[in-house]
């Protein structure tokens, strides 16, 4: 089997358009919940595409870390590639993939920077490695050595030793404010299901695109 010559025969599912809220948030909801329900490894892995300065896209995988009306939230430096980017042009377009439930949910919209007080409250919940990761790390700028970063996690965890890790300033939270999402469900013969609603003054506007 090669590139070239594999193929995959989607066919567990239909997406019919009753059968989808009228909220595509919800709806978003609804399968994240499936996924979880499913025991998926990292179901709330998504793909997060940017645009620099230069005007060149930038895509990573970045996890979901909350989900409300105003769209869908991960937290990062924001002095990494992608908050140095998202600073300069706030349009994103984000991608979760489920192969094993043959569905992926696609995203754009705006990232919105979301309050000190969300990012403080979801720092707190991040395991101590983690917080101390955050300080250690200056994401995406380079560095000489991995010593030089096991040397900042030493540091940093005798520096806040006895003490809750607080958030660096530079680390915090966005929301993707969606403006399009689209939701395909892969069927047999590569005829799948592609449902999208686009958001308008009245509210969303549900329509089935062609595969």
């Amino acid at each position: 089997m090669t590139i070239e010559t594999s193929r995959v025969s989607y066919g567990q599912s239909e997406l019919d358009e009753a059968a989808l809220l009228e909220d595509p948030l919800a709806q978003v909801r609804v399968w994240l919940d499936e996924a979880y329900a499913a025991k998926l490894r990292e179901p709330n892995a998504m793909a997060l595409a940017t645009i620099d300065a230069d005007g060149a896209p930038s895509l990573r995988i970045v996890l979901v870390r909350g989900l409300d009306a105003r769209g869908v939230a991960f937290y990062t430096s924001y002095e990494s590639r992608k908050g140095i980017a998202i600073a300069h042009e706030s349009r994103v377009a984000a991608t979760i993939f489920w192969a094993e439930l043959e569905r992926q949910v696609r995203l754009e919209g705006r990232a919105q920077r979301l309050s000190d007080e969300e990012s403080d409250a979801y720092f707190a919940t991040r395991p101590r490695g983690h917080q101390l990761g955050a300080w250690a790390s200056d994401q995406s700028h380079t560095v000489d050595s991995r010593q030089t970063i096991e040397e900042r996690m030493r540091h940093f965890d005798e520096r806040f030793e006895g003490e809750d890790v607080p958030r660096p300033h530079s680390w915090g939270g966005y929301v993707i404010v969606p403006e399009r999402i689209e939701f395909w469900q892969g069927r047999p013969n590569r005829i799948h299901d592609r449902i999208e609603y686009r958001h308008a003054p009245a509210g969303w506007l549900r329509q089935r695109l062609q595969p």
